[in-house]
């Protein structure tokens, strides 16, 4: 019932056209009804000598049509009005189409976008854990699902129970023993159906969900294409991806296995039914119990009652699937989205930072960062060292607020930083990360990401601070090349280069490094530093490394080992003192003269 509400919540703003749609059906088949009485009068009356057995509005029509006689004598008025009567039925069937086919597709796009506002306000945590394959999924398959059923079987229910409702007082108004006989099935296959929804519900989403885990292992293979390549791990990611497509494909045959058994048996209760009433019927017409008419009639309507009601089972199967895709685009929708928080603030932000006490971590009782203190003053560059693991990253994500500390205070600009809102925060800290992302769009798009209004003089500035820009001007279509999906089009180093014109060009007076030089060599390194240098004054620097050379400038240099904060210091502090630092700075020193040696 929940999940009932909540798609009618979606269908919020195309109810009206749904109603216009199922009551559309009703007056189609209404008419449709009234094909097979009027068959029955010209059989039993105008051809036949049994007397009218029509309400009075309906002896008025007879008699304005010329009567008995007049209609014997011109059969061809009776065809006219049957084809009058399919015109107009036709007429509502098309209303009915159009209207359930405008609605469904606008509730899908609603859906749709409802979706995907959502996905872009959850939290950086969901994103990380979340599967890409299984979202996309949900977003596509899943909203095409609850499309088709509110296209399709949410009227053909409404027509079913139209057909029910009209068709049971006429037929026992003809002949109530031939009634019972023609209705007794329908009890049974629509119990069958109620039963048959319940065991089609639960088969139906264990094969949407390894669905979506084989969609997941198909879109991180197209995505690492090159990687699988680069390795020669077509096979194992062959038999990778076959073996979720046969977890799929046995789960789906399930599916096919249940609906067969559906069919099969309601196709045969089906036909018992109508042998039934063609046989019980012709008897009782033969010794004059019914007339040949009624018999027309009891026919024509049982073919027309039991293939809506037989259609349960296909309305009952796509709503189970439809309740499926409901709870499961609800999840993305029930997650908390990263709300505007009380008495948070947007403040002037120049880039002062001060640690005190900081404690954080992603699970309980598993600490990622201890105690982190130090303090950093405005345009100063603070370069971070660890080993994997130590907590660099966590270290620089929560300045963005990506996440959140648990216990402990940092402050930007003597303002508390969970005070700060987390979108202004992230408008004013610049960050570069470790794996560069690029659209698939044209390198001057991807530069402008962040500054949509930037002029071609701050793009090619940004461009030469990164040292990009004549590597671009190089490009046939410089700055308006394509890059392709991911930046596949671009080496390594350049597509880091232009996450850091990217970032650069926002002028944000926090810029964060995050081992994004390590793609670069070691002259361009040094050239972008420079750079940065340049304009330092402007923006407070956190770059994280592993390269001495690339940290050996820095105002400040911190080393963590364990979370925990245990060198803190300049260069020649640092390489005085026993520790990583020093034991790294030896090493690289070392294979320096190695290879100046060998040069």
């Amino acid at each position: 019932m929940k999940r009932l509400k909540i798609l009618l919540n979606y269908m919020k703003g195309n109810r009206l056209l749904y109603i216009g749609a199922v009551l559309s059906i009703g007056i189609a088949t209404f008419f449709s009804l009234l094909t097979p009485l009027v068959i029955k009068t010209v059989i039993d009356s105008v051809i036949g000598d049994i007397p009218l057995d029509l309400p009075p509005w309906g002896i008025e029509i007879v008699n304005y049509l010329g009567g008995i006689e007049g209609l014997a004598n011109n059969l061809w008025i009776c065809a006219l009005i049957i084809v009058g009567i399919t015109l107009i039925r036709g007429i509502f069937l098309y209303t009915k189409g159009k209207w359930s086919a405008v609605s469904s597709e606008s509730t899908a796009k609603n859906i749709r976008e409802k979706l995907y506002n959502h996905l872009q306000h959850l939290p950086y945590d969901y994103h990380v854990k979340a599967e890409t394959g299984d979202l996309i999924q949900r977003c596509t398959s899943d909203v095409d699902t609850i499309r088709r059923f509110l296209a399709v079987q949410l009227v053909e229910g409404g027509r079913a129970l139209f057909m029910i409702g009209l068709v049971t007082p006429i037929i026992f108004s003809l002949n109530v023993r031939l009634a019972f006989v023609a209705i007794a099935v329908i009890p049974v296959i629509f119990l069958f159906a109620v039963i048959f929804f319940i065991k089609i519900k639960t088969a139906f989403q264990l094969a949407d969900e390894a669905e979506g885990k084989m969609s997941t292992v198909l879109q991180e293979n197209l995505t690492g294409m090159r990687v699988v390549r680069a390795f020669a791990r077509q096979k194992f990611e062959i038999e990778k991806f076959d073996k979720k497509s046969k977890e799929y494909k046995n789960l789906t045959y399930k599916v096919i296995w249940l609906l067969a058994w559906y069919w099969s048996l309601s196709d045969l209760l089906c036909m018992i039914q109508i042998g039934a009433v063609i046989v019980l019927g012709s008897y009782w017409a033969s010794t004059g119990v019914i007339t040949l008419g009624t018999l027309v009639v009891f026919i024509t309507y049982e073919g027309m009652i039991l293939w809506p009601v037989r259609q349960m089972g296909r309305i009952l199967t796509d709503l189970g699937k439809t309740m499926v895709s409901v709870k499961r685009i609800q999840d993305i929708l029930d997650s908390p989205r990263e709300e505007k928080q009380q008495n948070e603030c947007s403040p002037q932000i120049t880039g002062n930072i001060i640690f005190e006490n900081v404690n954080f971590e992603y699970d309980k009782d598993r600490p990622v960062l201890k105690d982190i203190s130090f303090s950093v003053k405005r345009g100063e560059t603070i370069a971070i060292m660890g080993q994997t693991g130590s907590g660099k990253s966590s270290l620089i994500h929560l300045l963005a607020r990506l996440y959140d500390y648990q216990s402990g205070s940092i402050k930007i600009d003597n303002i508390e930083l969970k005070n700060i809102s987390k979108k202004w925060i992230r408008k004013h800290v610049g960050i570069v990360l470790q794996e560069p992302f690029l659209f698939s769009k044209s390198i001057k798009e991807n530069i402008t990401l962040a500054k949509l209004d930037a002029k071609d003089s701050e793009i090619f500035e940004a461009a030469r601070i990164a040292s990009i820009h004549d590597v671009i001007e190089d490009f046939d279509k410089g700055y308006d090349t394509a890059v392709g999906e991911r930046g596949v089009t671009l080496s390594g180093g350049q597509k880091q280069r232009i996450a850091i014109a990217r970032t650069i060009i926002n002028n944000s007076p926090i810029l964060i490094f995050d081992d994004s030089l390590s793609a670069v060599d070691t002259e361009t390194d040094a050239y972008i530093r420079d750079a940065l240098r340049e304009r330092k004054s402007s923006a407070t620097t956190f770059i994280i490394s592993h390269r001495v050379s690339t940290l050996c400038e820095a105002d400040k240099i911190i080393v963590l080992e364990q979370g925990k904060i245990v060198q803190h210091g300049t260069h020649n502090d640092l390489i005085s003192e026993p520790g990583l630092y020093s034991r790294v700075w030896k090493i690289q020193s070392s294979l320096e003269k190695d290879m100046s040696k060998i040069v």
